[in-house]
C-alpha cells in the first residue's frame, strides 16, 4: 500500500508541446487523493482546455492556450496540492478502457473457435484476475459485486464452459466501461461551470493606475474603487474618503463614510468619491475561487439520498449471494446458481444517484442557480414552506418616487428641484430615488454649496443661499426643530400605503413631504403563485420595515400567507425555527449578513446573486441572477430529480427481481441472465441522465429569455 506522500511535490515534465504538457509524480498513486477534485482545480484556471490524469500511470496531461503565464499556473496549482484534495478513507477505482472492453469481447467470440486446451488456458488466464479480486474483496469488505462476479467466472470456469466465462467477462467490461462514461460525462457537465468568468480591476502600481485580470491581483496591491463601483476585496484604505453602500452585506441601506484606516468587505458599492483600498485578501479567498470550491465540493459530496442508495445496494449484494447459494442447494445446477449470481442489484441503484443528481446540479446551474452538493438539490425538492426576506429580494432593493406633496405656495417641479439639489451629490438609494426623478422630468437643478451628509438622518445643504434640509421626520422635526405638523394626516396615509418619506425644509420652514417605495420585482407575483402551484404549502414575508409598509407590500402578493414587520436578524431565524419545529421543511432567500442567521437555521438557504460574501458562504443554494423564476426552475428540477431517482430505484428493483426470478427457475442461461442484467443498468442510468437533463433544458431556456 502506497502511503500519502507529502502534498507538496514537483511534478517531473515528461513530455511538451507548445499548447500541451505531460506530467508524472507518484503522488498520483495516494490511495486518498480525490483525482476528480484535482482534475477540476486545474481545469478551473484561465486558459486550460482540457485535463486527462491515468492514476495507474501517475500522469496528468494538460492542453492549454499556450501561454507562458498559463503555463506558470499550471505548474503552481501542481506544486501544492491543497490538503481538501485528499479524503482519508477514499477508495481508489480505476475504470475499464475500451482496449479492455475490445479485448474481452473479441476473445470471447474466439473462445469456440479455439481448440480446447487453447479455451481452457485463455479462459483461467482472463478469469483469474476477478476471481482473485473477488476473494480479496470477500475477506476485507465482505460480500460485494466483485465477489458475484468473482464466484460467477470461477463457477463457469470448474464447469469447463469457457464460452459463458468469456462472455460474461467481456459484458462486465462493457457495462462498467458503460457505467464509468455516464457518470464521468455527468462529472464533466458539472465541471464545465469551474471555468471562472474574466473580472478586470484597477490598481495603482508606481504612480500610475492600470487594469489587471482579478486572478492576478496579489496581497498588498493597491485597489481603486471609483464611483459606482464594487468593492471587489476584503483590504483596508489607504487613500480616499467616500460614501459606501454596504446594503447587501448588513442590511442598513444607509451608506457608510470610509477613509483611511477602515477595512472593508467585498461586495460593498462605492456610491461617492474614490477609494484606494490594500488588498489583504487574494487567491482561495476570492469569490470565484469560493464559487469554484463550492464546484469541486460537490463532485465529491453524497446526499442523503446517495449514502441510503449506496447502503440498499450493498444489502441486496448478500441477498443475490444467497440466493445462488439456495438454488444450487435445492437443485445442485451450477448453471443455474451461476445465472442467479449474475443478477445484481447494486449497479443501477448506486450508480443512478450520482448521475441524475449531477446532471440535475448542472441543468439548475445553467438555469441560474448554483447548488452547493446533491444535499441541497435533495433538500430543495423537500421543501413545503419558504420565507422571503423582503429587501432584494422580493422588491428589487432601488426606490422609486411616488408622490410629490409640496405645502401652500410652492410646486411639485419646485420641491423636487430643491431637494434633487441637495442630494444630487449622495450616494444613498433615497436621494439617487429623487435625482433619477428629477431627470426624468428634465428639471435643472439649483447651484447647492455647503453640503453636509449626516448618518442615518440626511442631508443640509445651501440652495441659493438658503438652508436646505432634506431627510426622515425625526431628522427634520426632532433634531432640527421644524414644525412638520401640517403634513402629519398627509404623511399618516402616505406610510399606510407602505411608502417612505423624505420630508424638506428651507430656512426653518417645511416646504413639502417626497414619497418613494421600495418597487416589487415584475416577475415577483408569478414566482410565488408558481411555487404555490408546484405544492408550496406556504409563503411568508420577513422585514425590518414598519407595519404599514410590510402589509402594503403583502397585499399586492395573494399567494403570501403571512408578513412578520419591524425584525431584527435573531428574530428571523427564530421564526425560521419556529417553523422547523412546526413540522416545516423551510427555504429561506436572504441577501444580507444580517439574513445569515435565518440562511444557516433553514433547510435551505437560498441567497440572491447580489447577496454579500457571508450570506453567500452560508447558503446552499446561490442564485446567479436575479429573477426569481429561476428559483421556480431549479425547485422543478430537484422534484425531477427525486421522481427519477424512485423511478430508477424501482426500474432495478423490479427488473433484476424478474431476471434473478427467472434465472433460478432455469428459464434463462448464465450470459442471458449477464445480458440481462447489464443491459437494464445501462438503460437506468441513460433514463437518469437523460430525464434529469430534459428536466433543465426548459429552464436554460427561460434563462436565456431573461438574459
Amino acid at each position: 500500500m502506497i502511503g500519502t506522500p507529502n502534498r507538496k511535490k514537483r511534478f517531473e515534465i515528461v513530455h511538451e508541446l507548445p499548447k500541451r504538457i505531460r506530467l508524472k509524480s507518484l503522488i498520483l498513486l495516494a490511495p486518498d487523493l480525490d483525482l476528480n477534485y484535482l482534475q477540476a482545480s486545474v481545469e478551473s484556471l484561465q486558459g486550460v482546455k482540457s485535463v486527462r490524469i491515468n492514476g495507474p500511470a501517475f500522469s496528468i496531461a494538460v492542453e492549454y492556450d499556450g501561454s507562458r503565464e498559463v503555463r506558470a499556473s499550471i505548474l503552481a496549482t501542481l506544486d501544492f496540492i491543497p490538503k481538501e484534495a485528499f479524503l482519508k478513507g477514499a477508495e481508489r477505482e480505476h475504470g475499464v478502457d475500451l482496449i479492455e472492453v475490445g479485448a474481452r469481447t473479441a476473445a470471447a467470440a474466439a473462445t469456440p473457435l479455439l481448440p480446447l486446451p487453447v479455451q481452457a488456458a485463455t479462459s483461467w488466464m482472463l478469469g483469474i484476475p476477478g476471481i482473485v479480486e473477488g476473494l480479496e474483496t470477500l475477506f476485507t469488505r465482505g460480500v460485494k459485486i466483485e465477489v458475484l462476479d468473482g464466484t460467477v467466472k470461477a463457477l463457469s470456469l470448474l464447469r469447463g464452459d469457457y464460452f459463458t466465462s468469456n462472455s460474461v467477462g467481456a459484458l462486465l467490461s462493457l457495462g462498467e466501461y458503460l457505467e464509468d462514461q455516464s457518470e464521468q460525462k455527468s462529472t464533466d457537465l458539472l465541471k464545465t461551470l469551474l471555468k471562472p468568468q474574466v473580472e478586470k480591476i484597477w490598481i495603482e502600481k508606481d504612480g500610475r493606475e492600470i487594469e489587471i485580470d482579478f486572478n492576478d491581483l496579489q496581497v498588498g496591491d493597491i485597489v481603486v474603487c471609483g464611483s459606482g463601483e464594487l468593492i471587489p476585496i476584503e483590504g483596508t484604505v489607504v487613500e480616499g474618503e467616500g460614501s459606501v453602500n454596504q446594503s447587501s452585506i448588513t442590511g442598513e441601506s444607509v451608506p457608510v463614510h470610509f477613509q483611511p484606516g477602515d477595512a472593508t468587505l467585498s461586495g460593498a458599492v462605492v456610491e461617492e468619491g474614490t477609494l484606494k483600498i490594500r488588498a489583504d485578501k487574494v487567491g482561495s479567498e476570492t469569490g470565484m475561487a469560493r464559487i469554484n470550491r463550492y464546484l469541486e465540493s460537490s463532485l465529491r459530496s453524497q446526499s442523503k439520498n446517495q449514502i441510503q442508495s449506496a447502503e440498499l445496494a450493498d444489502k441486496l449484494v448478500p441477498l443475490t449471494f444467497g440466493a445462488g447459494l439456495g438454488v444450487y442447494a435445492l437443485t445442485g445446477d451450477l448453471a443455474r446458481a451461476a445465472s442467479v449470481l449474475t443478477v445484481d442489484y447494486s449497479c443501477a441503484i448506486k450508480l443512478s444517484t450520482p448521475v441524475a443528481t449531477r446532471t440535475s446540479m448542472y441543468t439548475a446551474s445553467q438555469s441560474g442557480v448554483l447548488l452547493k452538493g446533491g444535499q441541497a438539490l435533495d433538500n430543495l425538492a423537500a421543501v413545503d414552506t419558504i420565507v422571503f426576506d423582503k429587501t432584494g429580494t422580493l422588491t428589487k432593493g432601488e426606490l422609486i418616487v411616488t408622490d410629490i406633496v409640496p405645502m401652500p405656495l410652492y410646486e411639485e417641479e419646485e420641491l423636487l428641484s430643491i431637494a434633487a439639489g441637495a442630494e444630487e451629490h449622495y450616494g444613498h438609494p433615497v436621494a439617487k430615488a429623487v435625482v433619477n426623478e428629477a431627470r426624468n422630468r428634465k428639471i435643472e437643478l439649483p447651484e447647492v454649496s455647503g453640503v453636509d451628509f449626516i448618518v442615518a438622518h440626511g442631508v443640509s445643504a445651501y440652495v441659493d443661499g438658503k438652508r436646505v434640509l432634506v431627510g426622515s421626520e425625526h431628522f427634520v422635526a426632532e433634531d432640527e426643530h421644524v414644525d412638520c405638523s401640517y403634513m402629519e394626516k398627509k404623511a399618516r396615509q402616505l406610510r399606510n400605503a407602505g411608502k417612505n418619506l423624505l420630508f424638506v425644509a428651507m430656512d426653518g420652514e417645511l416646504i413639502g413631504v417626497i414619497a418613494m417605495r421600495d418597487e416589487l420585482r415584475p416577475e415577483a407575483l408569478e414566482a410565488l403563485e408558481a411555487f404555490k402551484a408546484a405544492g408550496i404549502k406556504r409563503i411568508e414575508i420577513l422585514t425590518g420595515d414598519h407595519r404599514s409598509t410590510a402589509l402594503a407590500l403583502a397585499a399586492q402578493l395573494p399567494p403570501v400567507d403571512a408578513v412578520h414587520w419591524e425584525l431584527k436578524p435573531e428574530d428571523k431565524a427564530n421564526i425560521v425555527k419556529e417553523l422547523k419545529d412546526g413540522g416545516a421543511k423551510v427555504a429561506f432567500a436572504g441577501d444580507g449578513v444580517n439574513d445569515t442567521p435565518a440562511l444557516v437555521c433553514a433547510d435551505v438557504g437560498i441567497c440572491m446573486p447580489s447577496g454579500a460574501d457571508l450570506a453567500r458562504e452560508s447558503a446552499q443554494v446561490v442564485m446567479l441572477n436575479e429573477d426569481m423564476l429561476t428559483l421556480v426552475e431549479a425547485h422543478r428540477i430537484a422534484l425531477t430529480n427525486r421522481e427519477t431517482l424512485s423511478n430508477c430505484l424501482w426500474s432495478a428493483v423490479v427488473i433484476n427481481s424478474a431476471t434473478l426470478l427467472l434465472a433460478g427457475m432455469g428459464k434463462i442461461s448464465t450470459l442471458a441472465a449477464a445480458m440481462s442484467h447489464n443491459l437494464s443498468t445501462v438503460g437506468i442510468l441513460g433514463y437518469a441522465a437523460m430525464k434529469t437533463s430534459s428536466a433543465g433544458q426548459k429552464a436554460s431556456q427561460s434563462a436565456k429569455e431573461i438574459n
